[in-house]
């Protein structure tokens, strides 16, 4: 099967969340399993150096409005595999300081950029591709499935591609005002409620979500979530109305990247079987690193995260002070929001020695963290997937979550039953509050103070568990099949 896989990120080319990682995870996973995978990406110049830039392939012109836009179509392969890269070369819409915002504030022209960019991918999918299906992601490339969609109805052109779009995050839409309908060269009749409005606006991701074939998200909770009012964001009715047409497919992990077992950034490697030797050096060289008391008693718990009320951080902030009063250290890595910051350098202050906060990021110590931390927060409010709980549990550090959206799919609480079958991996809380929170973080205290040997079975149970891309591969490979026969079905 030959896929066109097209998203606004990918690693290592340039990222701002985990519709990088998925990008590109699952394009390797597809080549691997045996299928042509052609990865399409605007070429952003200051984050995609010269040397990774490829030879051109292609020019284009592109009618927007009353003007043309040109671009150059760069091919490379992603490094050490088989995966096409094609780079959509425009700098007036990509030789940009970010991706999509500035100091705070959204690209004024965010609409044009990624019509832009959902067009070219309809131009190389019919000049340079051909694909089987298309599988578009998020709203910066939304718009795709409606310009195939049209291109079926002028004589039989595509008939046979099947286009899929994933949903990363429903609280992103790509909406924008009603004029720059014009921006996308489709008949006016398409701007309807059913399909590209929203209340007066042209909304990028209800275009996708009702004319893509199949829809899936990057889980089966959050599959099912986006389809009540509190997490589909206004869109909940029409993805109800995609009825079996909406799945839920759980994200794997590269394993090339996140490995205890060769990953060249800890002091000491380690594997299921290593697990005790190896998390103990990296939790002292951890402890050293970032000043806090070398106490391999402490129970360390991590956070490596967007500084964010969507990430539970206002739990956390609420009852660390009495989480610390225990045996118990915290770091924490990422930015976000000013008061958490704040509050969480302030926490620091008051527990010198047992709270390190590092405002940034620093994937050296994103990796350290993992894998010499105890157990990992994260009591998202909401968390479509979610990668850095899969990232743990490869780790033997225990996750503490919030049982939405991926979370729920990857993590199996600790309780008297999940124990004796050896399915537990983690500690779950259902109910958003921090009283629940505090509830999860005291059994993790306990099990991991009184009942070691139920500890190290969890992490054993989560370290053996499959997190690759190679199953949810299989998933995406049976949505393409049943994208290509509805797509030569008619309406």
């Amino acid at each position: 099967m030959h896929i066109l896989m097209a998203s606004s990120e990918a690693v290592p080319y340039a990222k701002t969340g985990g519709l990088a990682d998925v990008a590109t995870g699952l394009s390797k996973a597809l080549a691997e399993a045996g299928h042509d995978v052609t990865l399409v990406l605007p070429l952003y110049r200051r984050f995609i150096p010269e040397q990774k830039r490829g030879e051109p392939v292609a020019l284009m012109n592109i009618e927007m409005r009353q003007s043309t836009v040109k671009a150059t179509v760069r091919r490379s392969l992603l490094s050490g595999t088989n995966v096409e890269v094609l780079l959509v070369d425009q700098p007036t819409f990509f030789d940009r300081r970010q991706l999509y915002t500035e100091g705070g504030q959204d690209y004024p022209d965010n609409a044009e950029r990624f019509i832009f960019f959902s067009r070219a991918v309809m131009e190389i999918a019919q000049t340079l591709t051909r694909p089987h299906v298309i599988h578009v992601n998020d709203w910066q490339t939304s718009l795709v499935p409606a310009l195939i969609k049209h291109e079926r109805t002028l004589g039989g052109r595509f008939i046979n591609t099947g286009t899929v779009l994933t949903i990363h995050n429903m609280a992103f839409h790509g909406q924008f005002a009603g004029w720059q309908m014009e921006l996308t060269g489709l008949p006016k009749e398409y701007f309807n409620w059913q399909q590209m409005e929203h209340y007066g606006h042209l909304n990028l991701l209800k275009t996708g979500i009702s004319m893509a074939d199949m829809v899936t998200t990057v889980s089966p909770t959050y599959a099912r979530e986006i389809c009540r009012p509190e997490f589909g964001y206004g869109l909940d009715p029409l993805l109800v109305q995609r009825g079996d047409r909406l799945v839920g497919i759980l994200n794997g992990v590269d394993t090339q990247e996140w490995n205890p077992a060769v990953d060249a950034h800890l002091p000491l490697s380690y594997s299921p079987a290593t697990v005790a030797d190896g998390k103990a050096r990296c939790k002292e060289s951890l402890q050293e690193d970032l000043g806090l008391y070398p106490r391999s008693e402490a129970l360390l718990l991590g956070m490596i995260s967007r500084l964010t009320d969507q990430k539970g951080l206002d739990l956390i902030t609420a009852r660390a002070d009495e989480i610390l009063q225990a045996d118990v250290q915290m770091v924490f890595l990422g930015t976000g929001d000013r008061h958490f910051e704040d509050a969480l350098k302030a926490l620091q202050q008051r527990h010198p020695g047992r709270v390190s906060v590092r405002v940034g990021f620093d994937e050296k110590l994103a990796h350290r963290i993992e894998a010499g931390c105890d157990a990992y927060l994260m009591p998202s409010r909401f968390e479509p997937c979610g990668l850095n709980q899969q990232y743990s549990l490869l780790y033997g550090t225990l996750p503490i979550v919030h049982a939405v959206g991926g979370l729920a799919d990857s993590v199996v609480n600790a309780t008297p039953e999940t124990i004796e079958n050896q399915t537990a991996n983690g500690f779950v809380f259902y109910d958003y509050n921090s009283e629940s929170f505090v509830d999860a973080v005291w059994r993790a205290v306990g099990m991991f103070t009184h009942h070691r040997v139920e500890w190290e079975q969890l992490v054993q149970t989560g370290m053996l568990r499959d997190s690759t891309w190679r199953h949810s591969a299989g998933e995406y490979v049976k949505v393409y099949d049943r994208a290509i026969r509805l797509a030569a079905q008619p309406d």
